[in-house]
């Protein structure tokens, strides 16, 4: 049977009232206090170092684990193997029933076990040891027979798990987890693993999408679609360039404005076009760079759609020019190209 509260929350049973709400909040914060309590010492530099070489040796890391350890150490993996260091996952059990195959000349293996002594997993690292494979250990206290066997152990330290028992694994897999990150963060920095190679990686989805250079989506092109308007051209003439030849073809909703030597210099938007009709009188009669948006914010052409993204909602605006390295305009990308890319909403 359930309980509720004066507000609503249920709470078990036997819980000395405290609600659903509050359980939760404890479990939160027991497991952020196990990650804040780590210590990273040189042992972590000693095991950023073996993973590098393996990688630089053309090996990968071969990452172990049974149980919610190795549910951990499968994350992990894939965590390695998507920036940029090889990478795959062995059960250990397996791993005595044929599939030390896996592990080649030049490998490093990552193993995890929070107690440190889950015994097919030291039985695998003392089948690797005497090859000279070598072996980081991810591992809670300090101690442990995996400690012993290992060239190289990280610790997280004696943690009490967040669950009611203190039994199941919680805080101390959110550690091993945590740790195991920042070593995989650690080695993908150090390998100068660049956004390009993160995008070769992830093509699907939308973090794929994400990763979209730029000017792949882009519509509206310098030389195709979008034509240039000098800032001295009368407003009147700039739009009925900026007109398609096609009446069918959407114009784009910004002229691009550069200056003598081609450079951007501003952008006249539809909203400004209203916002200047307002004023009434011969308003509209002028050159552009009278009543352009001057040194608008702009992107380089080597950018992603992911810093479209960002620079629309942070500066609340529909369209940003596009340059080069000589900030000359190449293009022009509006949220419109976005909504179709699906990575913001219409």
């Amino acid at each position: 049977m359930k309980a509720t509260n004066e507000s609503g929350d249920s709470k078990p049973e036997g819980s000395a009232g405290e609600t659903c709400g509050a359980f939760a909040q404890r479990v939160l914060d027991a497991e952020s206090d196990a990650i804040r309590r780590i210590v990273v010492d040189d042992a972590f530099d000693a095991a950023v170092r073996t993973v590098i070489e393996a990688a630089e040796q053309g090996g990968s890391l071969v990452v172990s684990g049974l149980g919610k350890s190795g549910h951990i150490g499968q994350k992990l993996s894939a965590t390695f193997a998507s920036t940029g260091t090889p990478s795959h996952f062995l059960n250990p059990v397996e791993a005595v029933h044929g599939d030390l195959g896996r592990i080649r000349a030049g490998d490093a293996v990552l193993l995890l076990s929070y107690s440190g002594n889950t015994g097919e997993v030291v039985d695998l690292a003392e089948l690797l040891r005497p090859d000279g494979v070598p072996l980081i250990a991810l591992v809670g206290p300090s101690g442990s027979d995996l400690e012993r066997v290992a060239s190289v152990t990280l610790h997280v330290g004696d943690i009490t798990e967040a669950c009611s028992n203190e039994l199941a694994p919680s805080s101390s897999t959110t550690a091993m987890l945590a740790l195991g990150d920042a070593l995989a963060l650690t080695v993908s920095r150090q390998r100068r693993f660049t956004a390009d190679q993160f995008a070769k990686y992830h093509p699907g989805g939308g973090l794929g999408r994400q990763l979209t250079p730029i000017t792949d989506a882009m519509r509206f092109k310098v030389g195709d679609n979008l034509p240039l308007i000098h800032e001295s051209m009368p407003l009147p003439k700039a739009f009925k360039l900026a007109q398609p030849a096609d009446p069918t073809l959407r114009r784009a909703g910004a002229l691009v404005v550069v200056d003598d030597a081609g450079k951007l210099a501003g952008v006249f938007t539809d909203g400004d076009l209203r916002r200047l009709a307002f004023r009434g009188g011969g308003a509209l009669d002028v050159p552009v760079g009278d009543v352009m948006t001057r040194d608008p914010r702009c992107l380089q052409d080597d950018a992603f759609v992911r810093d479209a993204v960002r620079l629309i909602r942070q500066m609340r605006i529909d369209e940003v020019p596009v340059v080069d390295g000589e900030h000359k305009p190449v293009g022009l990308i509006d949220i419109q190209d976005l909504v179709a890319l699906k990575v913001i909403d219409g």
